[in-house]
């Protein structure tokens, strides 16, 4: 059994895995985070997404051993001294969800946008997005809330 080392939301955890565990549950089940959720299994719906060395990665087909020696964060991990991040903040204030399942793998997705264009277009949030699905249908309001938490982030503001 393979022993993994890594950092998940700025925290070293080490421990072993037997062989082939997919990242999602060694998240989900070794580590107890919840927020990344098994969706479709095939990496096509977001809803596990988490950020591995900053960029975004479906967590339900990434093998569990390409995560080692990578810093690891899932939507747990964004908020900072008790506040949440600009993007969390910014679906809330929208009201960007319904139901919530995809939403965890759709805040970490804009926060991999943002990280790389501080101000994108609508059309750049949706083709960033565009492997996330909504089964709530509130797209116009998550492409709001993304347009509004790269303005807050712009000026500084953390949530």
């Amino acid at each position: 059994m393979p022993h993994l080392s890594l950092t998940v939301n700025g925290r070293s955890w080490r421990g072993d895995v037997p062989e082939g565990t997919r990242l999602l549950d060694l998240l989900r089940d070794q580590i107890g985070l919840n927020g990344a959720k098994l969706g479709c299994g095939e990496g096509q719906c977001g809803s596990c997404t988490v950020l591995v060395d900053g960029r975004a990665v479906a967590a339900c087909t990434a093998p569990a051993a390409s995560a080692a020696q990578k810093a690891i964060v899932t939507v747990e991990g964004l908020s900072e001294d008790g506040r949440l991040h600009p993007v969390q903040q910014a679906f809330i204030d929208a009201q960007a969800f319904q139901c919530g399942f995809c939403t965890p793998g759709m805040i970490v997705g804009a926060v991999a946008l943002l990280a790389r264009n501080a101000s994108p277009t609508d059309s750049e949030i949706k083709g960033a997005l565009d492997g996330h699905i909504c089964r709530c249908g509130t797209y116009p309001r998550i492409v709001e809330a993304v347009r509004a938490a790269g303005a807050a982030m712009a000026r500084g503001r953390r949530g």
